[in-house]
């Protein structure tokens, strides 16, 4: 057996189906390569109706995530289940939000083969819907491509390490010397956590965005999208207040400038710099959106979310800092 998929899944029966048929659709092409490979549905506790949707792919082995141990987060403990069922010699822990391009599995292990990297991950392409995902998600994506620059990233000399959890493809070997997801299993960021394990051990890892391979929709709605980065945010950036506080001048200064401009007589020479200043911001403001790879329109809008992403910023902080706590599908876990 030389690849496993291993899915976790919590309550997705509005996306597992479509990413197991993407998964197992690339079957002929697997085999025809003389690669032997299975796909291992780990759910978590679902109450919906995702395990009753696997079973009917063709191809998909459904197992049950062993009972929930103390201080382990549920997907932790589900993929580490699957884990140890594996049989391949190399793993892939890929989300049941994602939708897998024609030809990815292959091309994945040929590349990670390539480079000569015991893990590669991906950042898939994100699909957003409604006004709130359009306009704060390309904020967070321009400011993770910022903090975790993939070229810095898969720099064996560089310490900076990061992956994508909705695609992470890892040898076994190295998977099962860093300790797995049973090393990290009270990490609510798991997916950086073992990255920093593998970084450590120096055995080689590939961080890319990669359109190419995957896409996903990370949240069905505003709360999902809400709790999703109250979790998060904190944890990926360094100090969020401070992030806030950057992104609260940008807001200031786009939008009070131009109050400056029309509601108020000032003398030509003020108007005018002014006017320089914020046309200045305004256009750093869009290169640095444009980082996020999402399309033009959405970059464009980035602007109106603005006060939510700083909102979610202090919220997570407050969270993680004062609270200890965070939630995330139903459950509660220490910070």
């Amino acid at each position: 057996m030389q690849l496993s998929v291993i899915v976790p899944a919590r309550n997705e029966e509005d996306c597992v189906g479509e990413c197991l048929r993407s998964l197992a659709s690339q079957s002929d092409a697997v085999f025809a390569l003389g690669v032997d490979w299975e796909i291992l549905l780990i759910d978590d506790g679902s109450t919906d109706r995702t395990k009753t949707i696997a079973r009917a792919v063709e191809g998909v082995t459904v197992i049950d995530a062993r009972p929930l141990p103390k201080d382990w987060t549920g997907k932790a403990n589900a993929v580490w289940t699957g884990a140890q069922q594996a049989k391949g010699e190399w793993l892939l822990f890929t989300d049941a939000d994602t939708v897998h391009e024609p030809g990815d599995l292959i091309r994945a292990m040929h590349e990670a083969e390539k480079a000569k990297v015991a893990m590669l991950s991906y950042s898939p392409r994100q699909i957003v819907t409604g006004f709130w995902q359009r306009t704060v998600m390309p904020l967070v994506f321009c400011e993770l491509a910022l903090a975790y620059p993939p070229e810095k990233v898969s720099n064996l000399e560089s310490t900076l390490a990061a992956a994508n959890g909705q695609f992470i493809l890892v040898r076994r070997d190295a998977y099962f010397a860093v300790g797995g997801h049973a090393a990290i299993s009270d990490s609510v960021l798991e997916d950086v956590a073992l990255a920093r394990r593998i970084k450590r051990r120096k055995v080689g890892l590939r961080f890319r965005y990669a359109p190419d391979a995957l896409s996903t929709r990370m949240y069905r709605s505003f709360g999902q999208m809400c709790e999703g980065w109250t979790k998060n945010l904190a944890l990926l950036f360094g100090n969020s207040l401070a992030l806030a506080a950057w992104r609260a001048i940008d807001l200031l200064l786009l939008v009070g400038l131009p109050i400056v401009f029309f509601a108020f007589y000032q003398p030509v020479m003020l108007w005018w710099t002014l006017m320089a200043l914020w046309a200045r911001t305004l256009w750093r403001f869009y290169r640095r959106v444009a980082r996020s790879n999402f399309p033009f329109r959405d970059c464009a809008l980035a602007i109106f979310g603005l006060p939510l992403f700083c909102w979610l910023l202090v919220r997570s902080w407050f969270h993680h800092t004062l609270r200890k706590r965070v939630v995330w599908k139903g459950r509660s876990y220490a910070s």
